[in-house]
């Protein structure tokens, strides 16, 4: 099974990209971060033609995750717990059915947090609180699951180009990094930096002052493997290529392979 996640900032926008992505990457799941879309304005059908299932937690402008596959999706939940009055669009879990596993799904969009300090940083550092609350939950269930999407976090030097640029911004933070890392230390597996640990690798490009044409990027895509998932994880990657692209993201897709 292929499980991939791509920060697609603008389902409307970006659907041919998507499309041909879809196409030519073929996963089983693909978690989708920054819709930008209300649920009922999803385009849905394009989609679901290539054999996905479609199910959307949308917000109108911002935001917005989402699951698609090609197994069955079971008990979809939508929105991280914790707090009742947050109604920003940001979490999503299922359950997907392999041939002989089942594997849970939390799909992502972590918050920016800046400008920092301020109450953008503050909603950050208590959301990353309540998912490793949330993920405190399932580990104790012992069953495989992921956790992936946009983290913006910046784990370490090395997953940025120029990391000197980054030291007052949100996604580098000292408070972001150790947050990151207490969830990491729960019991996860880092499913890139398990099967690639050199520098040089990223997820996000952005669109100012030629980020892409220079290679500086950062990388702030990750998936976080419990050790049932992890046991079963046969390879990870970066698309770095979709980058590159007609009308692109600023971000590219990472996927991982399991033997489920």
């Amino acid at each position: 099974m292929k499980v991939a996640s791509f920060n697609i900032n603008g389902i409307k926008a970006r659907l041919p990209a998507l499309l041909d992505w879809l196409k030519e990457a073929e996963p089983d799941v693909a978690i989708l971060q920054e819709i930008k879309s209300v649920d009922e304005g999803f385009p849905r059908d394009p989609i679901e033609e290539l054999g996905y299932q479609v199910e959307t937690h949308g917000q109108k402008s911002f935001n917005g995750v989402a699951l698609l596959s090609k197994l069955p999706l079971e008990d979809v939940r939508r929105g991280l717990p914790g707090d009742d009055g947050d109604e920003q669009a940001r979490w999503i879990e299922a359950t997907v059915v392999g041939e002989n596993k089942a594997l849970r799904i939390c799909g992502l969009y972590l918050p920016n947090g800046n400008p920092a300090p301020g109450p953008k940083y503050d909603y950050k550092l208590a959301w990353m609180a309540r998912q490793k609350a949330r993920a405190k939950e399932l580990l104790d269930q012992e069953e495989p699951f992921l956790m992936a999407g946009d983290y913006n976090v910046i784990p370490q030097d090395e997953d940025a180009k120029r990391p000197e640029a980054w030291t007052t911004d949100a996604l580098a933070l000292p408070q972001s990094r150790d947050a990151f890392r207490d969830l990491v230390n729960l019991g996860f597996t880092e499913a890139f930096r398990a099967c690639n640990t050199a520098p040089g690798h990223y997820t996000f490009w952005d669109y100012q002052a030629g980020a892409w044409n220079r290679d500086d990027g950062i990388r702030i895509d990750h998936f976080l493997l419990s050790p049932e998932a992890a046991d079963m994880m046969q390879d990870c990657g970066i698309d770095k290529g979709v980058r590159g692209r007609e009308k692109p993201s600023d971000h590219v897709p990472i996927w991982v392979e399991f033997a489920l």
